[in-house]
């Protein structure tokens, strides 16, 4: 007895293509062997942040666990020393001539 499903085959599975499998990311941070990240590098974080200056998740950028903990709080001090921007409203206001 054939199913009425496209695809069909005994198991349900596609024909054809077989499945695509991301390649599983490498934490940077440890292929770098950094040991303490400095919340002064801030074009490091460039790469970490998204166009609206929020921290990228792990399984995005691809950092491990221990990474992710010391480069959120690097992120967090150096917007705090206003070296990095809160939002882009943050960074057009402080480029404003002042009135």
């Amino acid at each position: 007895m054939t199913s009425s499903r496209s695809g069909g085959g005994r198991f349900g599975g596609r024909r054809g293509r077989p499945r695509y499998y991301a390649r599983r990311k490498v934490c940077a941070f440890c292929v770098d062997h950094v040991k303490h990240i400095d919340y002064k590098d801030v074009e490091k974080f460039r790469r970490f942040l998204t166009d609206r200056y929020k921290i990228e998740a792990r399984r995005k950028t691809g950092t491990c666990a221990k990474h992710q903990r010391g480069l959120s709080t690097a992120i967090k001090r150096a917007r705090h020393l206003a070296m990095i921007p809160f939002s882009p409203d943050h960074w057009m206001s402080a480029r404003a001539p002042a009135r």
